[in-house]
């Protein structure tokens, strides 16, 4: 007989019970909620562990095919939480709702261990199709208030989703979307920094990709400027305009005469230009 056929066939790890699960649940809003006091508090007024508790045991129904209970339970939830998870919906361990209200969570949504939601958040779909219709997130992943995460997309592991951005594709591990539809940006060594084994909370500090694309544009504006003053021969300006920090090609804020040299305007280069 071979190794393979004389080693002992592993045995899957045991499924956490329901009580492991919720010592589990209520752990993580203290280290995820600084507002949180007491367990007792916790157990009784967060409604985002309450939804999470129903849903586990609206999930089991589900997959014991007791349908119409499931939808039942799952519904009650939503009427005493204001959180609607449809009990098909597969969530992994130490999941955190903060606050709650809002927040809705589709059929085929798959959710990894260690994910943050924030009120407003929609795992939504965009099919028809009876198959997978609805996002996957990784292990460790973060959403704001207000963001929609659209189809049977997934989203990497410790990605963070900025406050009411709409994803609609699959998105890497440790980026950050941000914007409606939303982009995926790397991000930088000093944003990730966190104590190990810690979650990354710090959802305000996002990037700005709007800002930064007028921000080169402004630069490559300044850099045509020069170019025009160096082929057309004139001086540096003086005095630059006090609105938009241009130069003297300025064409769009008044100046005063008295101490800022006449700018020719837009048209008045076009005409030169084709005269």
């Amino acid at each position: 007989m071979t190794e393979h056929a004389l080693a002992a066939p592993v045995a899957a790890a045991p499924s956490p019970s329901v009580r492991a699960l919720l010592r589990e649940d209520v752990a993580c809003v203290f280290a995820r909620d600084p507002a949180a006091r007491g367990v007792w508090e916790v157990v009784t007024t967060y409604p985002g562990v309450h939804a999470l508790l129903l849903h586990r045991l609206a999930h089991a129904l589900w997959g014991l095919r007791l349908r119409y209970l499931a939808r039942l339970l799952a519904f009650l939830a939503r009427l005493l939480t204001n959180i609607d998870i449809h009990p098909g919906a597969r969530i992994g361990r130490r999941f955190f709702i903060d606050h709650g209200a809002g927040v809705v969570i589709g059929e085929t949504a798959e959710i990894g261990d260690d994910v943050t939601l924030y009120h407003g958040v929609t795992l939504g779909g965009t099919s028809w199709n009876k198959g997978k219709r609805h996002p996957t997130l990784a292990d460790g992943v973060v959403v704001g208030a207000g963001a929609k995460i659209l189809g049977p997309i997934h989203v990497g592991a410790r990605a963070r989703v900025g406050a009411n951005s709409v994803v609609v594709k699959d998105a890497p591990a440790d980026c950050t979307l941000v914007g409606v539809p939303a982009r995926t940006i790397p991000r930088r060594g000093d944003e990730g920094a966190h104590p190990a084994g810690a979650i990354s909370l710090d959802h305000n500090r996002l990037p700005d990709p709007v800002a930064k694309s007028i921000h080169c544009l402004i630069e490559r504006i300044d850099a045509l400027e020069r170019e025009l003053r160096e082929l057309r021969g004139v001086a540096p300006p003086a005095h630059a305009c006090t609105v938009c920090s241009a130069g003297d090609l300025c064409c769009e804020h008044e100046h005063d005469a008295a101490t800022v040299p006449s700018a020719p305007r837009f048209h008045d280069l076009k005409e030169a230009r084709h005269g």
